[in-house]
């Protein structure tokens, strides 16, 4: 009988680290043109509207990009993992509800004061968002159902629940003090939102970078048999990226919350705002397929949505036209992320 001969392992470990270095060489080569895709659609707005580049306009696109940064970081935290979140638009109505119910509730009753009733809505907002990623994490990772479907469902429970809570209507008399910490107010002159954007963006980039979850999450949606041979609580840990994605979520709601003063029962706009904030992570550099992403990613993401509709309504675009060029992007991130991986 023949000797087996040996399985030679070189050429498929140099054939795999060369196919992971072009992949890193298309991701960085996509992310180096953004900016300068971004500066040029810019340009291109102000030649037709030259408020475009002024200052208050400028503000304003900070502003604007930072809550959908904030909402692309909640689904980085799932699609790094193969993974992504079609309640989140649905999630942050319910908590922009619950929690303005909390507000108008407690606000003077039995002697509560203005603080007591701005924490125990913060409390409420994030603790039901967090519950609702801890569903989706259970669902997924425990019983093993697909994402998409896990998702949808829990997108009915939380339009269900918004809509309940509120009768459908508006919850008016969101106190003064809760709109200025979470909108109106200013820290040396920078608007409130852009900071909670940037505290949340440099804690998330050090958590990804600096911590166990953070790195497995990566190796999870990279290779999840690996991961599992590995030793890691895969399961744990992609429970713990639903509830970092339905916490994030809920503070993106509570700061459009601030904003409009008021819960609204269809702030998060059903599945736009989904598409939104997964063409701006995908965009930025996030893989559909797991284990790719960043921070910078979901930002220059973000930031290249919000330029584009802001300019789009300064140019008076018309809004129905406005919906297919939106839907024409999140088709071409979805095309990008395809290019970045052959």
């Amino acid at each position: 009988m023949a000797e087996a001969k040996p399985v030679d392992r070189s050429d498929a470990t140099a054939s795999a680290e060369d196919a992971t270095r072009r992949l890193q060489r298309r991701i960085r080569m996509t992310q180096a043109l953004l900016p300068v895709v971004l500066l040029l659609m810019l340009l291109g707005f102000a030649a037709a509207e030259p408020r475009v580049l002024s200052f208050g306009n400028l503000a304003n696109v900070l502003q604007q990009a930072s809550y959908l940064f904030v909402f692309a970081l909640a689904q980085m935290c799932v699609i790094v993992t193969r993974g992504f979140d079609l309640s989140l638009g649905t999630n942050v109505s319910a908590v922009s509800v619950l929690s303005a119910l909390t507000l108008t509730g407690l606000v003077g009753a039995e002697g509560n004061g203005v603080a007591v009733a701005i924490f125990a809505g913060l409390l409420v907002g994030l603790g039901f968002g967090a519950l609702v990623g801890v569903f989706n994490g259970l669902v997924v990772a425990w019983l093993r159902v697909n994402p998409f479907i896990a998702t949808l469902g829990s997108l009915n429970i939380c339009l269900g629940v918004a809509s309940m809570a509120s009768d459908g209507r508006p919850v008016f008399n969101v106190p003064d003090a809760f709109s200025q910490i979470f909108y109106s107010g200013t820290i040396l002159g920078v608007e409130m939102p852009i900071i909670y954007a940037a505290v949340i963006g440099i804690a998330m980039a050090l958590m990804f970078s600096r911590t166990v979850l953070g790195r497995s999450l990566f190796l999870i949606g990279s290779n999840p048999r690996a991961a599992e041979v590995a030793g890691l609580p895969t399961r744990r840990y992609l429970t713990a990226a639903y509830v970092l994605a339905g916490a994030l979520a809920a503070f993106g709601s509570l700061m459009l919350t601030a904003r409009t003063g008021s819960g609204e029962p269809n702030l998060g706009g059903g599945l736009r705002l989904v598409g939104e904030s997964i063409a701006a992570a995908v965009i930025g550099g996030v893989s559909l397929r797991g284990g790719v992403g960043g921070v910078e990613a979901a930002l220059i993401g973000a930031l290249f949505i919000t330029v584009l509709s802001n300019g789009m309504n300064l140019v008076r675009v018309d809004g129905y036209i406005q919906m297919i060029v939106l839907g024409a992007v999140l088709i071409g991130a979805i095309f990008l992320d395809r290019f970045r991986r052959t």
